[in-house]
């Protein structure tokens, strides 16, 4: 399929009755498509998408359509949808702790990349580490010392299950604390888990 059958094969599971806090549509996507705006279409599908919950094929649809038109950024998003989709959601609030107290002193890109070890505390109270790659939310970047609302992708979703909204983990890319974040929302899978992202 090309760019824009996969825009209208994407389009066609939005259902019409869901909006963005915009207003805007599936009409909407459907005028853009009619005057060859892949990527606006693309963009107001990604937010549709993010208003209401979608399939899977939706967001696999939109990862091929963003690959094919060389939008790497929402081809990374796509495919991380696709991994909330069938592993669950975490969000979470991020600070990272500031260069002169850390071993990060350069920013990060926050489009998935970073793959830190996250403390996510046993019940003991002992440390209980795993990774989990990071998403920032609204930003391209972290710097050190900076604040954001991130989504984490664990590489072993089961072992993240007892976690609750509130509690504090915290993000480690050596021995050291790099940053703490408070879970802000935690959703389960709507369909059977998989892999973290390569």
């Amino acid at each position: 399929m090309d760019v824009s059958e996969l825009l209208e094969a994407a389009s066609l599971l939005v259902p019409e009755a869901v909006a963005t806090e915009n207003d805007v549509t599936v009409n909407d996507v459907w005028d853009y498509l009619a005057h060859d705006e892949w990527e606006v279409a693309l963009d107001l599908l990604e937010e549709l998408g993010d208003v209401h919950p979608l399939p899977l094929v939706f967001w696999q649809t939109l990862a091929t359509a963003a690959e094919q038109m060389r939008l790497d950024r929402s081809a990374a998003w796509c495919h991380w949808r696709c991994f909330e989709t069938r592993n669950g959601i975490i969000r979470a609030d991020l600070t990272l702790r500031p260069a002169h107290e850390a071993r990060r002193q350069t920013p990060f890109s926050g489009a998935g990349v970073l793959r830190p070890t996250w403390n996510i505390g046993a019940p003991t109270g002992e440390p209980d580490l795993h990774i989990a790659a990071l998403w920032v939310e609204f930003m391209p970047v972290v710097e050190p010392g900076g604040r954001a609302t991130v989504r984490l992708a664990p590489l072993s979703p089961a072992k993240w299950q007892q976690l609750q909204p509130g509690q504090v983990i915290t993000m480690h890319e050596d021995r050291t604390v790099a940053g703490t974040a408070v879970l802000l929302e935690i959703e389960g899978p709507s369909v059977p888990p998989e892999p973290a992202p390569s």
